[in-house]
Formats: structure tokens, C-alpha cells, sequence
């Protein structure tokens, strides 16, 4: 464990029962939710290189415009 999350844990252990146990659901949330994304982009690189791919055709054929963040 590192130094800094030991410290996290540490401060979290200070607080009363509700909160530490709102904070646990809260973490574990949070890193079920990064190992999903995780998940799906390590399945998405094939479609994401298909879809660079025509991009880059269609900016090749003059079909693209430049972003102007002014006019967002």
C-alpha cells in the first residue's frame, strides 16, 4: 500500500461509521466503474482504428472543415 493511500485510509478510519461506510461504497463504486471503462475500451480498439480511419479518408477527400472553438 502506498504511503498516500494509507494516509486516505487513515483519515477515513477517523471519521463515524456512517460516513466510513458511505466513503467504502463510494471507493468501491469508483473502482468498479474505472475497471469497467477499462474493460470496454481495451474491446473498443479495433472499432475505434476503423473509425480514425474514415476520418482521416474523409479530411484526405476535402470533406472536412476546420474547428473554430469560437463558434461552438
Amino acid at each position: 500500500m502506498t504511503d498516500l493511500l494509507e494516509q486516505a485510509f487513515n483519515t477515513a478510519a477517523q471519521l463515524p461509521p456512517d460516513e466510513q461506510d458511505a466513503f467504502a461504497k463510494w471507493m468501491l463504486h469508483e473502482l468498479a466503474s474505472e475497471q469497467r471503462w477499462n474493460e470496454l475500451f481495451a474491446k473498443s480498439q479495433d472499432m475505434l482504428a476503423k473509425m480514425a480511419e474514415e476520418a482521416l479518408a474523409e479530411h484526405r477527400a476535402g470533406r472536412t472543415l476546420p474547428l473554430d472553438p469560437d463558434s461552438l
